[in-house]
């Protein structure tokens, strides 16, 4: 795979969240029933792309499906999505995620391992499959014949086509964080991305 250019990262965000007193009725509508943090919050994620109001509208139902309401298990989603925040240098989502994977039972040393990849010792079966499918997709934009059917002993066509679409959704999502430089807020943990971002190629 060829190395990331590190420099073309931002080193401060391009754009900044749109600060709530500039917050139109619409922006407020939107952004009213975004996620919150425990503290209310709105995470800097939504505030960014909310400067695209249109955008924000049509891309909020088809994260949340994916996110809230897929049928893949807590637990199968997060650790394909902290394998893709790992691949892309994505800080942001990877912070972000990592109390979401916690909550959904993924271990702190499946979260040590993410970035040695599929061949790192301790996975099981069915985590070695999923983290090269996040791996394949990245790379190749398709997955082998053998990853595809070592999914296909645990999941159904439904579950299939969903690991896919949330690779690739976010994915999307890093390439945003990423170009905007969106920055990660005060008190949530980016453990064990930052003291390897140099091992990603």
């Amino acid at each position: 795979m060829p190395q990331r250019d590190e420099d073309a990262r931002p080193t401060r965000p391009r754009l900044m969240p749109l600060p709530e007193e500039q917050w139109d009725p619409r922006t407020r509508e939107l952004l009213a029933v975004a996620p919150h943090d425990p503290g209310g919050g709105v995470p800097n994620i939504f505030t960014t792309l909310v400067r695209h109001p249109d955008l924000y509208e049509q891309f909020m139902p088809f994260g949340g499906q994916l996110l809230g309401r897929g049928r893949l298990p807590g637990d199968v989603r997060e650790l394909l999505i902290l394998r893709t925040a790992w691949n892309t240098g994505s800080r942001y989502e990877w912070g972000r995620h990592l109390p979401l994977a916690r909550a959904e039972g993924v271990t702190d040393a499946d979260i040590d391992r993410i970035g040695e990849g599929p061949e790192a010792p301790g996975w099981t079966d069915l985590q070695r499959h999923l983290i090269r499918a996040a791996d394949e997709l990245h790379g190749d934009a398709t997955m082998s014949d053998a990853t595809w059917e070592g999914l296909a002993e645990h999941f159904g066509e439904a579950e299939l086509i969903e690991i896919a679409m949330l690779v690739g959704q976010y994915h999307m999502v890093a390439f945003f964080l990423n170009a905007t430089g969106v920055a990660l807020e005060p008190g949530f943990d980016s453990t064990g991305f930052a003291a390897a971002e140099g091992d990603r190629g």
